[in-house]
């Protein structure tokens, strides 16, 4: 065991974090995602049973934001004329804003398809049993 490690973050999930290097993008998915489809050049690693907001917060507290992009954390836009709701969006601001001093202009958001594309160049992508809709997010690692 270690000290000050969040219980959530698995010892696979924390060796990905600590090789991800400078830029290197890692997705959390919600349980819709198509993560092994996606993750085919990707680790994927399992957290079924986890939220993506819990997920994220422990994460935060591990991983540099990128500083050098403006949207370090990116979403996945709702796709035009879909009437889903995105409550959990407002979950990750205030996530977000407790981990880095941009708060919510530190999030972006990328067309559905976009998203897909650059998922697939993802360093690596979690898998969690999200259940809310568009709750996917994806970090682009800084420097320490």
């Amino acid at each position: 065991m270690l000290k000050n490690i969040p219980a959530i973050l698995s010892p696979e999930l924390l060796k990905v974090l600590c090789e991800m290097g400078h830029s290197d993008r890692i997705v959390i998915a919600d349980g819709n995602f198509p993560a092994e489809s996606m993750g085919k050049s990707a680790i994927v690693i399992r957290a079924d049973g986890h939220g993506v907001p819990e997920l994220l917060d422990a994460i935060l507290t591990l991983f540099p934001l990128d500083t050098y992009v403006d949207t370090p954390v990116n979403l996945m836009e709702v796709m035009p004329g879909d009437t889903a709701k995105t409550p959990i969006w407002e979950e990750y601001k205030k996530i977000v804003s407790a981990h880095d001093e941009r708060g919510a202009k530190a999030i972006g958001h990328i067309e559905r398809f976009e998203f897909y594309e650059q998922a697939k160049t993802a360093y690596a992508i979690i898998a969690t049993g999200e259940k809310a809709v568009y709750a996917n997010v994806m970090l682009q690692k800084g420097v320490v």
